[in-house]
């Protein structure tokens, strides 16, 4: 489902407000139900530990928007999930408060990440071992022929280098249910939505990765600890960019002013894709799609993560 918000979120409406709306009509929409605590009750139960897996690696300019992650937490609690049961979570917890996802901002929600720092910035305890390490399942890992070799600097944001990337215990241990909430934004000529957040954002020694970009992108998802507990994707395109990314760089950011809900998250970034390549055709940072730039999403249709082709695709388009 895209719902597409046909004002401006600046003319003095609250864009939490306008946010709940469209976040509303989207997920009335997807599962026909009549209500929002039944349409949210579809996919989660009070009993269920919700981690809802945001992005916040641009900084304050281009992260998951407050406005929408808000509105998940409210219709979660108004459909009977307690506040205590939800986990608003990334790879790094340092970005997540350096975004504004702390606990001034959202009270009796546990924040986490898997690569972290003690109050005093440290990423070593005393002795002399990453706190990250104990975050880690080294039980549950992807393993790609491809050495990630790290500085010092640069290894406490790995945990770990060599030919495994193990997964966050977030994802094997601590949550029952994942709510994707990742936003409109492109690398290069490819684009970053549902996949790319939950692939990245769930394992370690990701820097090797990026040579593998189409395989890994996919291949993670098809572990267990992501795809049998994502059961939602809801990608904001309140902001987003259309060149620069996945960095903030804000010549290039815009107000896509929508927002896509669905199941299955090879056709949500599939859509996600169209809408930001067509946005670069259109601001002449290219001329046409190229089918390589979209090959992660054929491996997933693939797999079986979910389906690729457009005509395929069941896309309802709603303005509120």
């Amino acid at each position: 489902v895209k719902i597409i918000d046909n004002k401006s979120v600046v003319d003095g409406v609250p864009q939490e407000d306008i946010a709940y709306t469209m976040l509303e009509n989207a997920m009335l929409t997807l599962t026909g139900a009549a209500s929002i605590e039944s349409a949210w009750r579809e996919f989660v139960s009070p009993e269920d530990i919700i981690g809802l897996k945001v992005n916040p690696v641009a900084g304050r300019l281009l992260t998951t928007s407050h406005a929408v992650t808000k509105s998940v937490i409210k219709q979660l609690v108004n459909a009977g999930i307690p506040k205590e049961n939800i986990v608003i979570w990334d790879r790094r917890e340092m970005q997540l408060h350096e975004t504004g996802y702390d606990n001034d901002n959202y009270p009796g929600i546990t924040i986490t990440g898997t690569e972290c720092m003690d109050q005093n910035g440290g990423f070593y305890d005393n002795d002399g071992n990453l706190y990250s390490m104990s975050r880690i399942d080294k039980d549950q890992y992807y393993y790609a022929d491809i050495e990630g070799e790290y500085d010092d600097y640069t290894i406490p944001y790995m945990v770990n280098g060599g030919k495994y990337s193990y997964f966050s215990k977030i994802c094997t241990e601590q949550v029952t249910k994942i709510i994707n909430i990742p936003i409109l934004k492109n690398t290069g000529r490819t684009t970053t939505l549902a996949l790319k957040n939950l692939s990245f954002g769930a394992v370690t020694n990701t820097g090797r990765l990026h040579k593998i970009f189409h395989d890994c992108c996919a291949e993670i998802c098809a572990f267990p600890p992501l795809r049998d507990k994502v059961v939602l994707n809801i990608a904001d395109g309140l902001i987003g960019c259309f060149d620069g990314g996945p960095s903030a760089k804000p010549q290039f950011i815009c107000n896509y002013n929508m927002i896509f809900v669905g199941t299955d998250p090879v056709a949500v970034d599939r859509v996600g894709h169209n809408v930001i390549v067509n946005k670069r055709i259109a601001m002449g940072v290219q001329t046409e799609d190229l089918k390589n730039a979209s090959r992660f999403l054929d491996n997933a249709q693939k797999l079986g993560l979910g389906v690729s082709d457009n005509e395929k695709i069941n896309l309802i388009e709603k303005i509120v």
